[in-house]
């Protein structure tokens, strides 16, 4: 049985949803809804805590139980390898492709990337062009700045203005 939670943060509303098989979506919502009754040791509970304390600057990975069943075995493939981004860094999304050892494959890695449902605990964010420019985000590209700035603020400060 599908449950869901709901989490408020610096970076908007999430709906965690999942089963007792794992956390199958992590997405923005516009509000928090109604949270079903889960036990602190259910996934999407753990999910919650995890990301929350991600957010507050207490956690750097995650530990989640994930249900990616009935997704294509590519981005399956391509999410497995997102997970292995150390915080507070990046990669292209050519690296991805040659990592999963489909080097051509850069375009069907972005689309992987885009298709992510548990956005932020599988780090898609930390995922952008081969010359260091970002590249789409479905929250939008502030939120993928402001996430990266989040984990490595030396490396995303902002710039401030001479005069």
């Amino acid at each position: 049985m599908l449950v869901k939670a709901y989490l408020s943060s610096a970076f908007g509303h999430f709906e965690i949803t999942g089963s007792m098989l794992g956390v199958r979506k992590v997405q923005r919502c516009e509000k928090p809804g109604i949270a079903d009754e889960i036990t602190d040791d259910h996934p999407v509970a753990v999910c919650r805590q995890q990301l929350e304390a991600y957010f507050e600057g207490l956690r750097k990975d995650f530990d989640v139980k994930l249900d990616w069943s009935g997704e294509p075995e590519f981005h399956q493939l391509v999410w497995a390898e997102l997970q292995k981004i150390p915080y507070g860094d990046t990669v292209a999304y050519s690296d991805i492709a040659s990592r999963i050892g489909h080097p051509k494959a850069v375009r069907a890695v972005g689309l992987a990337n885009r298709n992510n449902p548990v956005a932020i605990v599988v780090p898609c964010h930390r995922v952008i062009g081969k010359s260091g420019e970002l590249r789409g985000y479905f929250y939008g590209l502030d939120t993928k700045m402001a996430l990266l700035r989040h984990e490595n603020p030396h490396r995303y400060a902002e710039q401030g203005s001479l005069f």
